[in-house]
């Protein structure tokens, strides 16, 4: 049987020696963030926390820092969940398997929510300025929730059949928010509690939502499960904690909705109609910051803790960190039914070192061409456009998509491979196609404006049509300064640039285009354009079918992982993509030498997440040799 509450799991991980006890007295301003991203980057335990500087309540991190933990947490039910799962791609399944799946019943029971009397988290009532203040980067605009599940229902259909249980990023102060009585609440585009805020004020109906943070760490998963429309994340949560989640009703409850009685804590308050205020900046999961932009303004009606209250919180940053281990969770969990929601497709991969959304990889089948043998994307095409529109896969900048019968050993999750199969099969004439002017990511400022940008898709079929280069050759030549060439892997090359011309103070009017920013270089010296036409297509370069325009090409080369981060959280793809011999027919774009994306810093770009170097001096000592860390940082 799963754990009732968050301590109980605190517990059970401290006996199996899963958790590390920090007496040390820390700071939650920049020291307990710092730690958690040590401590995740060397494998290490949770981390319970119960020294917090000006801060009554225990906080505890890297629950889920390695996929062999969170499958610890959930060992009761996680099988029974994946094979409840797993019965959507196989109906049949508990029939050739009956004794497998004789718990299905019981897995279907716990998903059902109950009813409950008063008690738990509606113990005790505080104020947000009581709550532990994380901070995670240097330039964040105040503390932050970063572990909360954000409860909301259907204005026009209230009640748990339409709920919505999502993990929102909550800004407890700073700003203009008044104190103890206003917070700021930033979901981005494609979320569902956006459809039922809009259905509220399209009603002229306040929005009430409650925020819980803590209780069993299954409502932490639910709450980032992309689950269908109209999948309860509640039910989810029942099956695997492995126990019905209870909610109190009625009187007690403030603003009309159910308590998580488990919670560890339950800001409970209402959004009035289109009220904002402005949120941010707050150091994002793409590596950089996500800046002040107006949001949600929630009105705090009352702040709930149970007595023996524990905070969870973790950090998010350049990937790596501990929400990777909530990708790898659902892949586990749902893999296997991604072809049954979209026809043909094999898998699909988010690339967690290129921020998740920026980059999609996906197999899918060629299966209608079978008697004409054309060898070039037909199907696969549609499956893309089916991908593209499909929850938050729909923002993604770049998508690949090969064919699994070319590639019929092929792991989609061995990314170079993957790379290196797709670079010796296209055809740069033939196989881009871009969608302009649409939406990307709230947090990705490569685009034309706040939400705004573009996509690509890379899609390649039949046999390999080059050889790959794996070194320089000595006769490459490149334009006026741009030197340093670097393979991060055969077929690639990252050239180091001169700064991006936005960048540049000395820049013609006339290469000047209006965007969100003031302005951006499209022509002129060191730009994309001008690289693209000093190269001719019959020069050494057009060896390598794809060339990377890089502030730092050593860096960007160093490693995969590098090269990915760089080359698709810094591009847009129908701004920063161009090639040599490129030419347009029948407005379809191609090149016929080197594809080339410039992955340089724009001015239009947000600033990357850098450490305080203070509070790393201090870590450091702590790190030290004897030092009460030293084994994991």
């Amino acid at each position: 049987m799963g754990y009732q509450t968050l301590r109980q799991c605190v517990e059970d991980l401290k006996r199996h020696r899963h958790l590390l006890v920090v007496d040390e007295p820390l700071s939650a301003n920049l020291e307990l963030a710092e730690i958690q991203r040590r401590v995740y980057s060397s494998g290490g335990p949770a981390l319970l926390f119960t020294n917090v500087n000006r801060c009554r309540f225990p906080m505890v991190s890297n629950l889920f820092g390695t996929l062999e933990r969170a499958r610890f947490i959930f060992r009761d039910t996680y099988e029974d969940v994946r094979r409840a799962i797993n019965c959507k791609a196989d109906p049949t399944a508990p029939l050739k398997q009956p004794w497998a799946h004789r718990r299905l019943p019981l897995v279907g029971w716990r998903m059902l929510p109950r009813r409950c009397g008063v008690g738990g988290v509606l113990e005790n009532q505080t104020t947000l300025d009581q709550l532990p203040a994380l901070v995670s980067w240097p330039r964040d605009g105040g503390p932050y929730v970063t572990l909360p599940q954000v409860y909301s229902e259907d204005p026009a259909k209230p009640g748990l059949g339409k709920s919505n249980l999502g993990m929102y990023r909550v800004q407890l102060s700073g700003n203009e928010f008044v104190t103890n009585r206003e917070l700021g609440l930033h979901y981005q585009i494609h979320r569902g509690i956006g459809v039922q805020h809009q259905k509220a004020i399209a009603a002229g109906k306040p929005f009430p939502v409650n925020i819980f943070v803590g209780g069993n760490p299954a409502m932490t998963l639910a709450a980032v499960m992309p689950l269908p429309e109209g999948m309860s994340e509640l039910g989810f949560a029942g099956a695997l904690a492995g126990r019905r989640i209870s909610l109190v009703h009625g009187k007690h409850v403030p603003n009309g909705l159910p308590v998580y009685r488990d919670a560890d804590f339950c800001i409970s308050g209402v959004i009035d109609g289109r009220a904002c205020k402005p949120e941010g900046p707050f150091g994002d999961h793409l590596g950089y910051y996500s800046l002040t932009h107006p949001f949600p303004l929630m009105q705090v009606r009352a702040v709930y803790h149970r007595h023996d209250a524990i905070w969870p919180f973790t950090v998010v940053g350049r990937p790596p960190q501990e929400d990777t281990t909530f990708g790898q969770l659902i892949h586990d969990l749902t893999g296997t039914v991604i072809p049954t929601v979209i026809p043909g497709i094999d898998s699909v991969h988010a690339v967690d070192a290129a921020g998740v959304h920026p980059l999609l990889l996906a197999i899918g089948n060629e299966r209608y061409n079978a008697y004409q043998n054309l060898e070039r994307p037909q199907e696969l095409l549609t499956q893309a456009n089916a991908i593209l529109g499909q929850g938050q896969m729909s923002l993604a900048k770049y998508l690949f998509i090969l064919n699994r019968a070319d590639v019929p050993k092929l792991d989609i999750h061995h990314i170079t491979e993957f790379l290196l199969e797709l670079l010796r099969r296209i055809d740069w004439q033939r196989d881009l196609h871009f969608q302009t002017r649409t939406t990307i990511d709230t947090l990705d400022y490569s685009g034309e404006g706040f939400n705004q940008g573009s996509k690509v898709v890379w899609a390649a079929v039949g046999p390999p049509r080059r050889e790959l280069p794996t070194e320089v050759p000595a006769t490459l030549r490149l334009p006026i300064g741009f030197s340093n060439p670097r393979l991060p892997m055969p077929g690639i090359l990252c050239v180091q640039s001169p700064p991006h011309p936005s960048l540049r103070e000395s820049v013609a009017p006339e290469s000047r285009v209006e965007n969100r920013s003031g302005w951006t270089v499209q022509d002129g010296p060191f730009s994309l354009s001008s690289f693209c036409r000093d190269v001719s297509p019959d020069e050494s370069l057009n060896r390598f079918p794809l060339v990377v325009l890089c502030d730092d090409s050593n860096f960007a080369a160093a490693s995969e992982k590098n090269f990915l981060w760089v080359t698709f959280t810094r591009s847009n793809p129908a701004v920063d993509t161009d090639g040599i011999g490129a030419t347009t027919v029948h407005k379809h774009w191609g090149c016929r030498g080197s594809l080339v994306i410039d992955a340089r810093i724009k001015s239009h770009h947000a600033p990357p997440l850098i450490e305080d170097p203070e509070v790393t001096n201090r870590i450091d000592a702590l790190a030290a040799a004897g030092g009460p860390l030293s084994r994991w940082l």
